[in-house]
C-alpha cells in the first residue's frame, strides 16, 4: 500500500480550477488497486473539500501547507498560529499595504475592499513598468475570489482571533521587492514557517507547518512506512515533502529546484500530467 500525496494548484488543477476526468479516473484507479490518494495543498480546507466534492473524489486531506490534517470526516492534526503572532503581524501587513488572507475554522476571512486593494496594486506597477504583465497579475487576482468558504469583512479589528482558529495568513503581492523585503524581515523569527507557492505570494504558518511534516504525520497515522509515500507537485512549498517522500514527482511545469529534487519528472498539469504519473510509476499493470 502506497501513499500518495498530490498538490493542487500547478498540479491537479486545471486551469480553470477544477479536476480533469482524466485525472480523476486515474486517482480512482489507484485508490481501487488499494492505495491511498491525499490531497496535499496550500488552499483552504473548506476550499479544497468543495473542490474533491464537485470532482467525486473522496480521500485525506492535507490544507494550508500541512497546517491541517482531515481524515474519516474529522481533523486529525491541527497546528494554529498563537494569538499574539497574529494579533502582531496583521497590524504589519495593514500598515505597510499588503492584501491578505486569514485561514480559519470557519473558512477565508479577507477585507471586501481586498479585490480593489488589488486592482490599485495592478495599476500602479503597469504604470511603473510597461512590460508589467496586467492581463496575468488580473488571472492570478481572480484565483483568490473564486475559492470556496470566503468570508468577506469590512475590517479585521471586527473579528475574534481565539475562535477562528487562524492556521494560515496568505499575503499576495505583485511588487516582487515589497514582497521580498516582507519575507526578509519575518525569516529570522521563530515562532512561524514562511513558504511559497509562487512568486507573488507569502504564505506563513505555525512554526512547526511544512508539507513533509503532514506526509511524515499522516503516513505514521496510517502505519505507512515514508519509502512507500509519494508526492506530487510543482512549487517551493512541495519540496519538504519531497525530501520524505520514497518517490517524488515534479510537473513538467514546476519550478527548476522542484524538478532537481524529484525523482521523475511528469507532463504539465494542464496535460494531465497527474494521471500520466500515476498511470506510469504508481498503478500496478
Amino acid at each position: 500500500m502506497k501513499l500518495i500525496a498530490i498538490d493542487l494548484d500547478g498540479t491537479l488543477l486545471s486551469e480553470n480550477g477544477d479536476i480533469s476526468s482524466g485525472n480523476t479516473d486515474a486517482i480512482h484507479d489507484v485508490q481501487r488497486q488499494g492505495d491511498i490518494v491525499m490531497i496535499c495543498s496550500g488552499r483552504s480546507l473548506h476550499d479544497t473539500q468543495a473542490i474533491l466534492q464537485n470532482a467525486g473524489i473522496d480521500c485525506p486531506v492535507i490544507t494550508g501547507n500541512g497546517a491541517i490534517a482531515y481524515h474519516g470526516k474529522e481533523i486529525v492534526q491541527k497546528l494554529i498560529i498563537p494569538e499574539d503572532v497574529i494579533h502582531e503581524l496583521i497590524p504589519l501587513l495593514e500598515s505597510e499595504g499588503f492584501y491578505f488572507e486569514l485561514y480559519t475554522n470557519q473558512g477565508i476571512h479577507l477585507l471586501k475592499k481586498g479585490k480593489e486593494q488589488l486592482d490599485v496594486e495592478i495599476r500602479l506597477l503597469t504604470e511603473k513598468d510597461a512590460s508589467f504583465q496586467s492581463e496575468w497579475a488580473e488571472k492570478e487576482r481572480d484565483i483568490q475570489f473564486n475559492q470556496h468558504g470566503l468570508q468577506f469583512i469590512n475590517d479585521y479589528k471586527d473579528i475574534n482571533v481565539a475562535e477562528l482558529d487562524v492556521y494560515k495568513i496568505f499575503v499576495l503581492s505583485f511588487d516582487r521587492e515589497k514582497l521580498l523585503n516582507l519575507e526578509n524581515r519575518l525569516s529570522s523569527r521563530q515562532d512561524i514557517s514562511l513558504t511559497s507557492s509562487g512568486k507573488t505570494k507569502l504564505e506563513i504558518a505555525h512554526a512547526e507547518v511544512s508539507k513533509g511534516n503532514a506526509l511524515t504525520y499522516m503516513a505514521n497515522f496510517l502505519n505507512i512506512p515514508l519509502k512507500d509515500t509519494v508526492a506530487i507537485g510543482d512549487n517551493l512549498n512541495d519540496l519538504s515533502m519531497f525530501k520524505v517522500a520514497g518517490i517524488s514527482v515534479a510537473m513538467g511545469n514546476a519550478v527548476e529546484e522542484a524538478k532537481r529534487n524529484s525523482t521523475y519528472t511528469t507532463k504539465n498539469f494542464n496535460e494531465d500530467g497527474v494521471a500520466y504519473a500515476l498511470r506510469n510509476y504508481i498503478i500496478e499493470v
